[in-house]
């Protein structure tokens, strides 16, 4: 899976941009924070990615901070929330802004993002702030302490989904394991220790 992209930036559109990596152009779909974090076009950038593969279709999904693209894999595990919502949301709210909504049970701002009522952004706040755990973007939800999104946490997590675990189960688990591990433990002993728990 491509987990990060590091090259020029070719080109942009709506929701778009083409990052050129040692003369290969990836196409990559990513918030409006993201468009704008990539600074001018010909320059370097990074972004952190997440590859989305169905049936007739493939999508590299791109974000500017490893945070933004685990709320991503959130939000599309809450029924109903597609790649498209979720860099709506992710384009009207940032990282910490969205934790803060879903710990506080504020849907009207999750509502705010283009092509989510206020139906669905009650869902998400509801799902997330009851399932998910720990809420990547830092600070306490749930009762739960956050670690810091990113590193081998986030890179465990990213390996529990890829294995068929919901994000949230996923990110739960791996929160656990690092609170028993401790903040220095690699990704290999965080996914042996979280698969643990959360098949537990």
């Amino acid at each position: 899976m491509i987990a990060k992209l590091t090259g020029k930036l070719d080109e942009t559109g709506g929701d778009w941009a083409v990052i050129d990596v040692a003369g290969v152009g990836y196409l990559v779909h990513c918030s409006a924070k993201t468009l704008t974090a990539l600074g001018e076009q010909g320059g370097e950038c990074t972004l952190y990615t997440d590859l989305q593969v169905s049936e007739n279709n493939m999508r590299l999904l791109g974000f500017a901070e490893a945070g933004e693209r685990d709320w991503f894999r959130l939000l599309t595990g809450v029924q109903g929330v597609g790649s498209k919502v979720a860099l709506a949301i992710l384009s009207a709210l940032s990282p910490g802004e969205l934790r803060d909504a879903c710990a506080g049970g504020d849907a009207a701002s999750v509502a705010r993002a283009q092509g989510v009522g206020p139906k669905l952004a009650g869902r998400i706040v509801n799902e997330l702030k009851d399932r998910a755990g720990v809420l990547p973007g830092g600070g306490v939800a749930g009762g739960a302490a956050v670690s810091p999104a990113g590193g081998a946490s986030a890179d465990a997590v990213s390996a529990l989904q890829n294995l068929g675990f919901k994000p949230a189960v996923a990110a739960q688990a791996v929160a656990r394991a690092q609170e028993e591990l401790g903040a220095e433990a690699d990704e290999g002993a965080l996914i042996r220790v979280a698969l643990k728990k959360a098949a537990g």
